[in-house]
């Protein structure tokens, strides 16, 4: 006899009861409708296709946008002795063919899959022969054009709905507006689906925003009175790496964590933090994917994100144990400009798509109405070169093209060639002396690129080699050499990637069949930042009350913790006598000074001061012969 939800939830989960709108979507799905869940970062949205999936016969087919989420989710179900299957980029044929029969007839319950396995003629083969009980599309946002982190290959996911038309689905977000909401359904053939929404509201997250000329200062002074975890997004690789420098420098125990990392290192420094080894973690946006930690008790972005989704999203990785806790954005007045800068300017418009498509064409001397299927080796740098492009531009103009399916990169395309010297310094020179003929080389590289001593960083050959008046071919070698003889860690990335052409060359007519979506993807990142932008520069609203109206939910009151509701108006009597309590908290560590308190407490100064008038005047606290204030 097959065993109930609540059985399975508290079987593997060793849960007794569902929360939020769990119970509502599995039993929904156990009768065989199509569910789009709308569920909070925290809100358990894995439990609602693994427990229904769990309790049906047959296999659950679960697509998934990042590896890494696929990974997590994958171990989970091992751990607890559910059998699962990841099948990401990167395997053999033949284990993909050994995996895929095994799904058919191993007794596995789950197959986790990256959109662009459906793409493959051997995959949607055999999922057709599968007993298949449930399709889930886990981040369903990146199926919409409107969606914040749309991906082209999400698209293939509504080929499902052909191969299993009598499958129900079940498509989980954290951040749809009403537009991505019916997109989804509307590209996956939704037939009369659930839709369930539960509140976005996290009341015990104070949402906060911070203007500090002095960001790093601001940021130490928050980590240092941090009990629990932490976590500070940045934008860059380097940036997080430098940053956690700086909070261990500053008494904090920090690591970073990014996409450059090797895998194994990776999971050392998540299970440092996951253990509470180290309290803070350092992290551009790919971290936190299916990572749920309870305990996090302060979310900083250390950069303005580039969409309120974005933003939510990894500010809800607070506070998921239900206690107190903080998500904190640090900007200051040029913040703005440079994320501008940063996500508009480098967007190719349709003339520069043009341009990079005919000069592709004109590189590798590719008639018009030829080409279709041809395959060559492009030395990226050397193009870019030849034709005067900007390199970013150019890069992401490739990335459109392989979108859309006009040319096809591989996986390599975005790597880079990186670098970090190891030896000391003195010992450097003695190595310089022994081997003249790689000073030239290595002087050239030291001088162009900072904080390599402290940083893995990416090089660029080419520029080296001009730099120093020789050859792409001898820098590498040298490196190699320096890499041999342990003076730096190398990990080496030739400027060449493989090329496909798809489509015969035919100029403008191939970019003019999708330039105008490209216009209106750009048109959503620019509203999407101007949202982030506006939400930043609003000191009026509750931050709570934006947020959930963004997302089409209406509040029916103020957070009262945010900045906004906390310092409107010196009177507040709720501000005061949180002030009050955390003060008094602190003086019982230890006697402070007024400064030290207003560094300690995250409130507005005029505030603080004010409570400590009030109680020296209650006579709760006196000022000792330092000039500190102390418990009476």
């Amino acid at each position: 006899m097959r065993k109930s939800p609540n059985e399975i939830l508290q079987q593997y989960w060793g849960f007794s009861d569902f929360r939020g709108s769990q119970e509502k979507i599995i039993s929904a799905i156990l009768q065989e409708k199509d569910v789009l869940a709308l569920l909070p970062t925290g809100g358990g949205k894995s439990v609602c296709f693994q427990v229904p999936a769990l309790v049906k016969e047959g296999i659950c087919i679960v697509v998934s946008p990042l590896i890494a989420l696929i990974q997590n989710q994958v171990d989970s179900l091992r751990e607890k002795g559910i059998k699962a299957i990841a099948l990401t980029g990167g395997i053999p044929f033949d284990e993909v063919n050994n995996l895929l029969d095994n799904c058919m007839f191993g007794g596995y319950k789950f197959l986790y899959l990256s959109p662009e396995r459906l793409q493959q003629d051997i995959v949607q083969e055999r999922i057709q022969k599968m007993n298949v009980n449930l399709i889930a599309i886990d981040e369903a946002h990146c199926i919409s054009h409107w969606g914040h982190d749309f991906r082209p290959a999400y698209l293939e996911c509504s080929i499902l709905r052909e191969l299993l038309p009598e499958t129900p689905m079940i498509a989980l977000t954290a951040t749809a507006t009403k537009q991505v909401a019916a997109d989804i359904t509307d590209i996956l053939k939704f037939v009369t689906p659930l839709v369930v929404k539960d509140s976005f509201s996290r009341k015990n997250i104070s949402f906060k925003i911070y203007r500090e000329e002095d960001k790093r200062y601001r940021l130490k002074q928050l980590c240092s009175r941090l009990d629990k975890s932490g976590i500070v997004y940045v934008r860059t690789r380097r940036l997080s790496q430098d940053i956690a420098q700086y909070l261990n420098t500053n008494g904090s125990s920090a690591t970073y964590f990014h996409g450059g990392i090797s895998k194994k290192d990776k999971e050392k420094k998540l299970k440092q933090w996951l253990q509470n080894e180290i309290k803070i973690i350092v992290a551009t946006n790919a971290f936190g994917m299916g990572i749920d930690k309870p305990d996090v008790q302060l979310v900083v972005h250390f950069q303005i994100p580039d969409s309120i989704e974005n933003y939510f999203q990894e500010a809800g990785r607070a506070g998921r144990d239900g206690n107190a806790a903080e998500a904190i954005l640090i900007t200051n007045k040029t913040d703005a400009e440079l994320v501008k800068k940063q996500f508009l300017s480098v967007l190719p418009d349709t003339a520069f798509l043009k341009l990079v498509y005919n000069k592709l064409n004109n590189y590798f001397q590719i008639a018009y109405g030829e080409g279709k299927d041809e395959k060559f080796q492009l030395n990226f740098n050397a193009f870019c070169s030849t034709y005067s492009l900007n390199t970013l531009l150019a890069y992401n103009t490739m990335q459109i093209l392989d979108q859309n399916s006009v040319i096809a990169l591989n996986e390599s395309f975005s790597k880079k060639s990186s670098v970090q010297f190891i030896a000391s310094k003195a010992s450097l020179f003695d190595y310089f002396e022994k081997n003249q003929n790689i000073v030239s080389v290595a002087q050239t590289i030291l001088r162009t690129y900072g904080g390599i001593f402290d940083f893995d960083t990416k090089i660029n050959v080419r520029m080296i080699s001009k730099k120093a008046n020789t050859s792409e071919a001898h820098v590498s070698k040298i490196l190699e050499q320096l890499k041999n003889d342990e003076i730096i860690n190398y990990t080496a990335q030739h400027n060449d990637l493989d090329i496909s052409f798809l489509v015969p060359r035919e100029d403008d007519i191939t970019i003019n069949v999708f330039a105008s979506k490209v216009k209106e993807r750009h048109r959503i990142k620019a509203d999407n930042l101007e949202h982030m932008l506006t939400y930043i520069s609003n000191k009026k609203l509750c931050r709570s009350r934006q947020l959930l109206r963004y997302f089409g939910e209406k509040a029916e009151k103020d957070c009262e913790i945010c900045d906004i509701c906390m310092n409107r108006g010196d009177s507040n009597k709720t501000v005061l006598v949180l002030i009050s309590e955390e003060l008094l908290l602190l003086l019982k560590e230890s006697p402070m000074t007024s400064r030290k308190l207003i560094e300690k407490l995250s409130y507005k100064d005029a505030n603080i001061l004010l409570v400590i008038q009030h109680l020296l005047e209650d006579g709760l606290i006196r000022i000792n012969t330092k000039n500190q204030y102390e418990l009476e």
